[in-house]
């Protein structure tokens, strides 16, 4: 079992606050084992195994609780009086109308409630109704590279190119044969898409709805709007339109399949809503999805970087800095940092086009090249940074 240190560490600061913890993100990324970690923290810290309660439910033994009048009575039933409880309601969004139990036990001075769920909408409609300012959202992604490495034996190179190949989902780390992890991506892909997106959309266009899903991770990287989507797709032979490609593509990010960027004019200041980028949540995707493809190697390595700005609490947006291009312009507690992203830039020529766009910039924000060129530079205030050391927590 990989230790995921962040995420127990973010959940011991709500320790016992009154509010709700709640967990999200794609399915097998960890989110179950993450609480099982910190239910054994809890144990450490002296808090007896009949004060935790933890009901999975995909997990059939708990069928009988899909109700939330059972759930409840079946919980409150099982506290212990005078001390603290310690709820663990995992995928809750499979229990119709589960928010109504939630508020209930919410109110309930000695309960502790932490749940977890892989999509979004769980957050919205009644819940964030009843609940508003009372829950807290923990998101949770596929192992981080450091994560990875850290139950790796290769050096870290070699085990950076086996993460770029094969991306972070927890379990993958201990399939050796390729066959196997073929089946079980395969196995995880297909679930969100049938369970989290054709299931709630009530339609059985399977085929489209691949199509569509290979499409993004093909493109990624690289702008697109929804109508050329929808034209793409219809020159191929599969008929749709951009308000079904539009619906599709949200329930997409609604399941964390993948996430949407969109662009920013540096020198203008301001946000643009026309065309975005798309990028899948691990690259297990491209495995999935594209098969033996060749891939883009420039847009895996920024899609991995993408990726990891998000575990690290950036707000992300694609830079516009007149005719040029950043990858990304990265907002956290009001500082702004740019980023750009290529495979080398041993070549001068190479490296004079990379850092065209960040000279442009005139502010005194940190500007960062994140490559895989072995060594760390600054030239002119341009730090030039070998993406391994910096997924490793070197160099910011």
């Amino acid at each position: 079992m990989i230790v995921r240190s962040n995420y127990i560490e973010k959940i011991l600061k709500t320790k016992e606050k009154k509010i709700i913890k709640v967990l999200t993100g794609v399915r097998r990324c960890g989110k179950s084992t993450i609480l099982t970690m910190f239910q054994n923290e809890l144990k450490a810290q002296g808090v007896k195994e009949e004060q935790i309660q933890g009901y999975n439910f995909e997990d059939l033994a708990f069928n009988d609780l899909l109700n939330y009048h059972s759930l409840y009575d079946r919980i409150t039933s099982t506290l212990i009086e005078g001390k603290m409880n310690y709820i663990f309601l995992d995928e809750i969004q499979l229990v119709p109308e589960f928010e109504k139990a939630i508020d209930s036990l919410f109110i309930k001075e000695n309960v502790d409630l932490y749940i977890t769920g892989s999509n979004a909408t769980m957050l919205s409609g009644e819940l964030a109704t009843l609940l508003s300012g009372r829950t807290i959202e923990i998101q949770v992604y596929p192992l981080s590279f450091e994560e990875f490495y850290r139950n790796h034996e290769d050096d870290k190179y070699q085990a950076f190119q086996h993460y770029l190949d094969n991306g972070g989902f927890p379990f993958t780390t201990e399939i050796q044969d390729e066959e196997t992890y073929k089946d079980y991506v395969n196995g995880i892909v297909n679930t969100v898409l049938v369970k989290d997106v054709l299931s709630r959309k009530k339609r059985s266009d399977t085929i489209l709805v691949e199509q569509i899903a290979r499409f993004l991770t093909d493109i990624t990287g690289n702008f697109v709007t929804i109508k050329k989507i929808a034209d793409t797709l219809t020159s191929l032979g599969q008929k749709t339109t951009s308000e079904t490609v539009l619906s599709y593509i949200a329930s997409f990010q609604e399941a964390f399949l993948f996430y949407r960027t969109d662009r920013y004019d540096v020198i203008g200041k301001r946000y643009l809503s026309i065309n975005s980028k798309y990028y899948p949540v691990d690259q297990a995707l491209r495995r999935a999805l594209l098969g033996s493809k060749r891939p883009n190697l420039g847009n895996r390595l920024e899609n991995i970087v993408y990726m990891e700005l998000r575990r690290r609490g950036y707000e992300i947006y694609v830079g516009n800095v007149g005719e040029l291009e950043v990858d990304f312009v990265t907002i956290k507690d009001g500082i702004t940092e740019y980023y750009q992203v290529s495979l080398t830039v041993a070549n001068d020529k190479t490296y004079t086009r990379e850092a065209l766009p960040l000279k442009a910039i005139k502010d005194n924000y940190r500007k960062i090249l994140l490559t895989q060129d072995l060594g760390n530079y600054n030239d002119a205030g341009i730090e030039q940074v070998n993406v391994v050391d910096w997924l490793l927590g070197k160099f910011g």
